[in-house]
């Protein structure tokens, strides 16, 4: 419409959503699902209301002090949001519900390269917004520092983001092409690498510290760690097996 513009971040995210649900889709026509569907659509209405929740509420921990200054705590919450907050939301919402229903097959793995694909697409226009979107780094003398709109040179933390997700996902395909991961692997492998990369990313990026020394998105990936610490460590769930 004359005189309106339309942000290229608002038609990523739109498009992630889509592209990310029917590449789903694709995938379990084509691969198959060992969840009943009555089963996986309960699965995936508690992740969609996880991640939301989730999102919004790791979103509004970023930055306590701001948190306590917003005149309508709520508005606030709704206005904040990150992507680590929804993963980790929506995987404890489905935890809860397979433990409610009896359901004691991992669903995960089907959702691996769809959510790589929808946080691909996602931070492409995180990165067109510069430092208008919160996912711009710290400034650095490095060769390969941006400006993202203020004259200053920046770590481009969306794309090494962009470039980390896509090596993950190709290092994924290669790595099952040899190896057979027992079910639910995959989306923990996926996982593990996402909680660990962010964690380190936000050394990069500006934050408020806890006075731990850490970020919330940096105490929330190393809760997410000691989680899956337990379930591989305590539980011995990990098998491995060479492809003939």
């Amino acid at each position: 419409m004359a005189g309106h513009r339309v942000l290229l971040h608002s038609l990523t995210e739109i498009a992630a959503y889509f592209a990310g649900f029917r590449y789903y889709l694709y995938l379990q026509k084509k691969n198959g699902d060992l969840i009943s569907p009555d089963i996986r659509f309960r699965i995936i209405i508690a992740s969609v209301f996880g991640a939301l929740l989730g999102s919004r509420l790791l979103g509004g921990l970023e930055n306590p002090p701001e948190m306590l200054r917003s005149g309508n705590m709520l508005l606030y919450f709704y206005q904040n949001k990150t992507v680590l907050g929804g993963l980790l939301g929506g995987l404890f919402a489905v935890e809860f519900i397979k433990k409610l229903i009896g359901e004691k097959k991992s669903s995960g793995d089907l959702f691996v390269f769809p959510i790589l694909l929808a946080l691909i697409i996602g931070r492409i226009g995180c990165f067109s917004m510069g430092i208008t979107e919160e996912t711009y780094g710290l400034t650095t003398n490095l060769p390969w520092g941006m400006n993202l709109g203020d004259g200053l040179k920046r770590h481009p933390v969306a794309l090494y983001e962009i470039i980390f997700l896509a090596g993950l996902w190709l290092g994924i395909v290669v790595f099952e092409k040899y190896h057979r991961l027992e079910n639910g692997m995959r989306f923990k492998i996926f996982l593990i690498a996402y909680l660990l990369f962010r964690f380190l990313l936000d050394f990069i990026k500006p934050h408020y510290s806890f006075p731990v020394g850490l970020s919330s998105i940096q105490i929330a990936c190393a809760a997410g760690l000691l989680y899956y610490l337990y379930i591989l460590g305590f539980r011995k769930t990990f098998t491995l097996q060479t492809r003939p």
